[in-house]
């Protein structure tokens, strides 16, 4: 009977909290399988036993709930790449904010998706994780009141791109403390497969590769994810026009590519009709750009689009990619070329460009400057304006709510610091409400990109050169893109405006995961001085786990990872007690 009282409270609050905003429940087991996507067994990170993880289909304003059994050997936490968690960066899943899941554990994230549409993805953010797998798609719906600006699609596909290596992330990890780089990755999966084998000699026999079936005449909405380590890739579909029309949550201008450069943690939803003869099947590939492509031929992703009336195999040689294999002047040409659309709602009824972005006095301006990599206190590390990000034990939100001093500073600088670089756990202090002016800064030799959890940013310039204050001329301050990641070009400076409109810490990080596990990172700490906890910002949950200085206000949790036995009558009692936790303070918030 113990089980059933807490089934039948659950039952009642969701039945009270529909007339409201509906629940999503997701039950994950993180575990490792072996897989061969380059056809060599290796160890996987697979949710469920899915790898790729499984795609969490919601709607705006949705109530998520999570409950994540770690069956790994080492800690977990996952983020949520580009869900803002409004005012509650305690479900973010970044150190900055929780502890990590120790193995054998399982722990429940709560949040909800306010006032956001769009395509999204979830991965595992600690360690070089990634690299291994973990990662899933997050497709936000918009509510059935609320217009889209382009016909419903007759489907809807989520397809996952990234470079891969043979060697598993602890490896990797391992390269990375010794000082060494990553080097040439063995390929480029789609959906976590190999390439079709398009060349005898670049594509060994036997790997399976990823088919995705269409039907003739009609149109489909493809959601592609770069989710690989560090490599920018060019996505295209054998003679078929990609519209976009929407990037990480915001509906852009509809415009038609050939081809489009995705860089790592990007996300991007194209239509593409299915409007050729079905002579044959057709190639859609994602290559490595700004690399020598004589040696990165084999590094290149390779899955098939099946018309239900083809006749016969792909064959011949693929797309062509653009044609400035280093010059990457027509890259960022696409990506200034991307605009909002203004005109149109997204997850509310009103224009998104009814906020004026071009019009706001900002508040605070920070210079984050990106160098090479660089020796400090004997070891190789990355920094963001001349600092290098350390972790420490305890999360910062967690100090700040317990009173813990010195685990943090905030003396990030607003620009570029002169002298050696430093290794520090150094944060950007700012205030709820205030309106941000960054720019990154890109003085290194590869693409970069950037991403701040808890918010999307207008994206109002990028150019060559060195940023200046003379380079705010060239603005966009009416329909640039909305986002929550953005490439910037080597040798080159990206800018971008953001409103702090939610308290908490919340990440600022580079996607190229080797850069970030070597220190480029920080947070802006965003605080309310008027309103402040539990006024505007969300209590911490009732579920928190404690580690570093707090460690001793952990309660145990007896492992029951899956290669125990999960399946006890008190896991499922302490989950569904959980859930209640989580729905009564959902409900009452109402």
């Amino acid at each position: 009977m113990a089980a059933v009282v807490p089934l039948l409270a659950v039952a009642f609050l969701a039945a009270t909290a529909h007339a409201a905003d509906p629940f999503a429940f997701f039950d994950w087991d993180v575990t490792y399988m072996t897989a061969s996507p380059l056809g060599v067994p290796q160890q996987v990170i697979a949710i469920n036993k899915q790898f790729p993880g499984p795609v969490m289909n919601v709607t705006t304003n949705y109530n998520v709930v999570v409950n994540v059994l770690n069956s790994l050997d080492e800690p977990l936490l996952i983020t949520w790449d580009g869900i803002q968690h409004r005012k509650n960066c305690w479900q973010d899943g970044v150190l900055g904010t929780t502890c990590p899941i120790p193995p054998g554990w399982n722990w429940t994230y709560n949040f909800q998706v306010k006032d956001q549409i769009g395509s999204f993805f979830y991965f595992p953010s600690l360690g070089m994780q990634r690299a291994a797998g973990g990662f899933g798609g997050i497709t936000v719906n918009n509510r059935a009141v609320i217009s889209v600006p382009f016909d419903t699609p007759d489907g809807d596909i989520t397809l996952f791109i990234g470079d891969w290596y043979k060697k598993n992330h602890t490896h990797l990890r391992n390269m990375l403390d010794d000082g060494k780089e990553l080097g040439m990755p063995d390929g480029v999966l789609m959906n976590g497969k190999g390439p079709y084998r398009y060349n005898d000699s670049l594509v060994p026999d036997g790997i399976e590769y990823e088919t995705i079936k269409v039907e003739p005449g009609k149109t489909y909405r493809f959601r592609v994810h770069n989710v690989g380590v560090s490599t920018s890739l060019n996505f295209r579909i054998q003679n078929h026009n990609l519209a976009l029309v929407e990037t990480e949550g915001s509906y852009t201008m509809k415009q038609n590519f050939t081809n489009l450069d995705i860089h790592v943690g990007q996300s991007y939803s194209f239509l593409v009709t299915m409007d050729q003869n079905a002579s044959s099947d057709y190639y859609i590939v994602a290559s490595p750009r700004f690399v020598n492509e004589s040696l990165w031929t084999r590094v290149t992703g390779v899955a098939i689009l099946q018309y239900s009336n083809s006749k016969g195999k792909a064959s011949g040689p693929l797309p062509d990619p653009p044609n400035d294999e280093y010059d990457k002047t027509f890259s960022m040409n696409q990506a200034r070329s991307i605009r909002m659309n203004v005109s149109t709602g997204a997850a509310r009824p009103n224009p998104q460009g009814s906020f004026h972005y071009g019009s706001i006095n900002v508040s605070q301006v920070y210079k984050l400057r990106n160098e090479p990599p660089v020796i400090i206190n004997g070891k190789k590390r990355t920094t963001l304006s001349g600092i290098s990000y350390s972790p420490p034990d305890t999360p910062l939100r967690l100090a700040d709510l317990y009173d813990k001093k010195g685990v943090y500073t905030l003396d990030f600088p607003t620009m570029p610091i002169d002298g050696p670089p430093v290794i520090r756990t150094s944060v950007i202090n700012s205030t709820y409400k205030n309106f941000l002016e960054i720019v990154f800064q890109n003085n290194d030799t590869t693409v970069q990109t950037y991403h701040i959890d808890g918010y999307a940013f207008w994206v109002v310039g990028m150019d060559y050169g060195e940023w200046s204050e003379n380079s705010r001329g060239t603005y966009n301050k009416w329909d640039g893109v909305s986002r929550c990641t953005t490439q910037v070009f080597p040798g080159a400076w990206t800018a971008v405006m953001l409103s702090l409109d939610s308290p908490g810490f919340w990440n600022v990080r580079t996607e190229n995961l080797d850069t970030w596990y070597l220190g480029q990172e920080t947070y802006i700490r965003v605080v309310d001085p008027d309103g402040g906890y539990n006024v505007t910002e969300m209590v911490a949950p009732d579920n928190m786990l404690y580690c570093g200085l707090l460690k001793d206000k952990q309660k145990a949790q007896k492992p029951h990872g899956s290669s125990r036995s999960s399946a006890s009558a008190a896991k499922l009692n302490n989950y569904l007690l959980l859930v209640l936790v989580s729905l009564v303070a959902l409900v009452l918030g109402h």
